[in-house]
């Protein structure tokens, strides 16, 4: 009994030290328990829309964003955290009939809904896919640009995240993130954290151009080097 007794007053106490150093990791996505935890909060996903689409489209929103990311007829785009598809219809306008957009959002009720409108506005050049908090699941090698609108800071693995994510862009293909200049918890990411991450998987920002009629800033970022090995990657403090 009273080695019974110690035994099971040392796994609480192993338990009680995995929480306080954060080591516990049967929270965490299988996927993502070779990476390393972000080291600032994670902004929860309170709504599916960041302002409406009409006052979006007043200030000119979508047509600025997608002239400063080089968005163009023909080309092959990704919509990361769609929603209700703002940008997914516009970028498919913009991309045309030879081109192609893949909406992602990690909702199934979202992914339902966005079906039913891409399928009711006629949207042929448009599919849609379930992905997960830890892995977008693009198919690799297949886009021009991908893009992450007002939801970088709602990423719960963002190492994950971005390494499941790196190969899907083509050779000379570009990552485009717009967010706002604020903390991660108050709906926005600091520049020079969102330079940091993507710097550990392997990015370079291009540009960082203020855009207050889009809520923040749009950063451009282009793939220089090769994903690290996940045990490698130091994460990023909130001061970049």
């Amino acid at each position: 009994m009273i080695a019974r007794a110690v035994a099971a007053g040392a796994l609480l106490l192993l338990a009680a030290c995995d929480q306080l150093s954060g080591s516990n990791e049967s929270d965490r996505p299988a996927a993502a328990q070779d990476f390393p935890r972000a080291d600032r909060p994670v902004a929860p996903i309170v709504s599916t829309r960041w302002s409406s689409e009409e006052a979006r489209d007043r200030v000119n929103e979508a047509e600025d964003i997608m002239d400063r990311a080089g968005i163009r007829p023909g080309m092959t785009v990704a919509d990361i955290g769609a929603g209700e598809g703002y940008y997914t219809v516009r970028l498919a306008k913009r991309v045309g009939a030879d081109g192609r957009v893949l909406a992602e959002d990690i909702l199934p009720e979202v992914i339902e809904a966005l079906s039913r409108r891409i399928t009711r506005e006629k949207w042929d050049n448009v599919s849609v896919k379930l992905g997960a908090p830890e892995d977008p699941k693009l198919p690799e090698n297949s886009f021009d640009r991908i893009i992450m609108v007002h939801m970088y800071h709602e990423i719960a693995e963002p190492y994950a995240f971005l390494w499941h994510l790196s190969p899907a862009l083509r050779k000379g293909g570009e990552l485009i993130v717009v967010d706002a200049n604020r903390p991660t918890d108050q709906h926005g990411t600091p520049p020079r954290l969102l330079a940091c991450e993507l710097a550990a998987m392997g990015f370079r920002m291009e540009e960082l151009i203020p855009k207050p009629t889009a809520g923040g800033y749009l950063a451009r970022f282009r793939r220089i080097a090769a994903r690290p090995d996940p045990a490698s990657i130091i994460p990023c403090t909130l001061n970049g």
